[in-house]
């Protein structure tokens, strides 16, 4: 996946999932917070065997600078969020980027 690609979608070809949107409502992340995210991002895991689309997960932060995590999968025509969260470090190391052995 490439991070560019994803990037590349237009405001009508993003699927925002009914699990995505009553998380971030839980969370308190707007979707102008997912948008930045994704704008700002990198991607730090792929999930190419993900069902039913491929996905990742992008690292990058909120409007107010605030690290975010953000979970999208592509099928070629749309880009689907699936979730957002606060990473921490009880599952990620320091920099929020590499997960936590187990």
């Amino acid at each position: 996946m490439n991070i560019n690609e994803i990037r590349k979608y237009p405001d009508d070809n993003i699927i925002w999932t009914k699990h995505c949107l009553e998380r971030m409502g839980e969370r308190g992340i707007k979707i102008a917070d997912v948008k930045n995210c994704i704008k700002t991002g990198e991607i730090i895991e792929e999930y190419p065997d993900d069902f039913p689309n491929p996905s990742c997960l992008i690292f990058g932060v909120t409007t107010k600078s605030i690290v975010l995590h953000t979970v999208v999968g592509v099928d070629g025509k749309n880009l689907f969020i699936i979730t957002a969260y606060y990473p921490t470090t009880d599952k990620f190391e320091e920099d929020l980027k590499k997960r936590r052995e187990k």
